[in-house]
């Protein structure tokens, strides 16, 4: 009798193991976290450009063990900062997002917005409320980690971090666990009450290390001999700019520690910029415990300091070259990190940018490239020119975004319409040997601009919050104020054409030359994580990656 009881009792449990690891084994599998890396102003050909230079570890771990899109696009113009990290975690466009610039003039009150400005928010870590008071409000759609946040309910944990508020408060969405951004004021990174009262204590203990004072102690030189940097132009090329107190952009940047004593946003435009923010990276993984437990986790990183370098000093400096040689050996040790702290294997990674970057102007007429500048004293020329046919003076209230902005008020008082001074101002603008194409952002479908810019400016424009022409300029014509370095804003390949690759847990291995767009980015994790898209999408899986 004792014999049928144990035996009975044993195939019980057995059973009951069996069912335990059917169970386990129909559970919805996901990584334990999602990294994204967007890396500001990285043309596509940078992975190439300087592909024989990095390490092994770097960007060639990602491309040798993850998938790569070779032929991925912004699908709207402008191309700018706010507009990109959006355009990523939305899947979506500034006509349906919200977010139509870094900032843009509000038509009624004729008043400058900048995309993350909230004065209802208080700034968190610091005293300076210019830097602090800002959040997600002018975000309409939802993002992959508000959608994460939701799928969760809220147990999965979702960190923004970057130099830029922006560019850590939009990535991160309306719910995230934390956004925090960099304050040139004080050396410290900071957050508003939109996501707390305080700072964690991980922030405060990372801020206390004064490691900004560290990373420039010794100033900036080249990693490499410097004759060795044979994918760039000489040192000190007079279409460069200057950095800091230095006479000339040349290295070695040794003043660079007392610079940064002076204005402490001399680090953005330097390589350490980079390495502080994946450092913070690797603070919120520890501080927060991402990647620790079986609920997926989601850390939004940008990678700024490429941006400022290229906008300084151009994509052909020595100066940009080794801020990417640095940063394939900050993404090398990023990744072990990863490997160590949260699993080999146990996680996903995305790398993209959120715009490319020109030419300078200098670097293309030395080599007999038709260059030049775009729009030079064009508002106050249309101004006068609608100033003689209409009587009214700077009808024009703003030119942003490559989009002009007339003053609702103006035109309301002296009882103008709008069509008529709009329809003037886009034949005297066509007159200018820079542009070209004008057209009022109403008639842009039935417009003869060619695909695929037509399209570009459609999904661009956002009824209430975009101007009310949309100017297209020649190739390679930058805006006047890109004298030295470089800039960003078109629809052109060097602006538009960003690197994309996955890499991790649920990534296949290969890559691809098929068309692909930055909007496809978000619905791609989206599928792989088994979650809703986000709210305004309008992209679409990129099925070849994640194998499905």
């Amino acid at each position: 009798m004792l014999r049928k009881i144990t035996v009975a009792a044993a195939t019980f449990l057995s059973v009951l193991t069996i069912n335990a690891q059917k169970n386990k084994n129909s559970q919805l599998e996901r990584p334990k976290l999602v990294v994204g890396l967007v890396v500001d102003q990285m043309r596509w050909d940078y992975l190439y450009r300087f592909y024989n230079k990095y390490g092994n570890d770097g960007f060639k771990r990602l491309l040798q063990t993850g998938y790569s899109l070779n032929n991925v696009h912004i699908p709207y113009v402008p191309t700018v900062t706010a507009l990109g990290h959006t355009c990523i975690y939305t899947g979506s466009v500034p006509a349906i997002h919200g977010i139509a610039g870094n900032d843009w003039t509000d038509k009624e009150t004729g008043q400058n917005v900048y995309c993350t400005t909230d004065e209802s928010v208080k700034p968190v870590g610091t005293a300076n409320v210019k830097v602090g008071s800002h959040s997600p409000k002018n975000l309409w759609s939802t993002t992959v980690s508000d959608e994460l946040r939701l799928a969760t309910n809220f147990q999965g944990k979702v960190i923004g971090v970057s130099l830029k508020d922006r560019a850590s408060i939009l990535p991160a969405g309306h719910t995230p666990n934390g956004a925090f951004w960099f304050d040139d004021s004080s050396g410290d990174f900071i957050t508003s009450t939109w996501y707390m009262n305080d700072l964690p204590q991980w922030v405060k203990a990372f801020n206390s290390q004064n490691l900004p004072d560290k990373l420039v102690a010794n100033g900036w030189n080249t990693l490499l001999p410097i004759n060795q940097y044979t994918e760039s132009a000489p040192d000190n090329s007079p279409w460069e700019g200057l950095l800091g107190s230095a006479k000339t952009p040349t290295f070695p940047y040794s003043n660079l520690a007392a610079d940064y004593q002076a204005k402490k946003d001399n680090i953005r435009y330097t390589p350490f910029g980079n390495t502080l923010t994946l450092k913070l990276a690797e603070a919120a993984v520890e501080g927060e415990k991402l990647g620790s437990d079986d609920v997926v986790d989601m850390l939004a990183i940008n990678l700024a300091s490429t941006d400022y370098a290229g906008h300084k000093f151009g994509p052909n400096s020595i100066e940009v070259e080794d801020v990417y040689l640095r940063l394939d050996q900050d993404l090398a040790q990023f990744f072990s990190y990863l490997d160590s702290k949260v699993g080999k294997g146990q996680y996903t990674v995305f790398l993209s940018a959120d715009h490319g970057g020109a030419h300078s102007v200098g670097f293309l007429q030395e080599h007999k490239i038709t260059t030049g500048f775009f729009g030079e004293g064009m508002d106050k020329n249309i101004n006068q020119k609608l100033k003689d046919k209409f009587g009214v003076d700077k009808l024009i209230n703003a030119v942003d975004n490559y989009q002009i902005y007339f003053d609702r008020k103006l035109l309301k008082d002296n009882k103008l319409e709008l069509d008529d001074v709009r329809d003037f101002a886009i034949k005297e603008l066509e007159k200018d040997p820079t542009v070209l194409y004008a057209v009022s952002v109403e008639e842009v479908q039935e417009s003869t601009i060619p695909e695929p810019i037509k399209q570009r400016i459609i999904n661009g424009i956002n009824r209430q919050r975009s101007g009310d022409i949309q100017l297209i300029s020649h190739d390679s014509m930058l805006p006047p104020y890109a004298k030295t370095g470089t800039t960003h804003s078109v629809w052109n390949s060097y602006d538009s054409h960003i690197p994309l690759i996955f890499m991790g847990w649920g990534i296949q291995h290969g890559e691809s030359n098929k068309p692909y767009f930055m909007t496809d980015i978000a619905p791609t994790v989206s599928s792989l994580l088994k979650i809703q898209f986000p709210s305004g999408n309008v992209g679409n899986p990129i099925t070849e990656a994640i194998g499905k």
